[in-house]
């Protein structure tokens, strides 16, 4: 056992569809620090209310005005159906957006940013901005490693 490195053993918990991995042997998490956020502070709160993949992408679509269903399921390929209606309800039950429907024949819903969605559009917009940022770093480092070598990097190697 001597000379071997130390891998913790990892215990997966499961419940409700989510997957958390705890260790159960080795150094205690350094990563693990007392945060001034402690459960229920601010920023989980603000994080509880825009999470998962599609929350802030709708509510970035919807800084541009009032979207109809079609709209911002064309502005997002990714997502079903089924799932942009459970977000929009999600987004509404939490008083992000508004949701109209109009008396006519087809019907037609259009949603839009409620009051308190217009407050988080700096956050939103914050979101956008170091996202892009990010990128670009990445973008800036990326093409290097998937460059194939260069004939004068080829030579010096043989």
């Amino acid at each position: 056992m001597q000379g071997r490195l130390h891998r913790p053993l990892l215990q997966v918990l499961s419940f409700r569809g989510y997957s958390h991995q705890s260790d159960t042997i080795g150094p205690p998490d350094m990563k693990r620090r007392n945060f001034a956020c402690a459960p229920g502070c601010s920023v989980e709160v603000t994080l509880d209310l825009i999470d998962g993949k599609w929350k802030g992408v709708i509510l970035y679509h919807l800084q541009d005005g009032r979207l109809r269903f079609g709209e911002l399921r064309r502005r997002m390929p990714g997502i079903t159906q089924r799932m942009l209606t459970k977000q929009l309800r999600a987004l509404e039950d939490d008083d992000l957006i508004t949701r109209e429907v109009f008396a006519e024949v087809p019907p037609r819903v259009e949603y839009a940013l409620s009051e308190t969605g217009e407050r988080l559009r700096p956050v939103i917009d914050a979101l956008k901005r170091w996202g892009e940022e990010h990128r670009a770093r990445q973008q800036q480092f990326a093409p290097r490693a998937a460059e194939p070598p260069s004939d004068a990097a080829e030579a010096q190697s043989a």
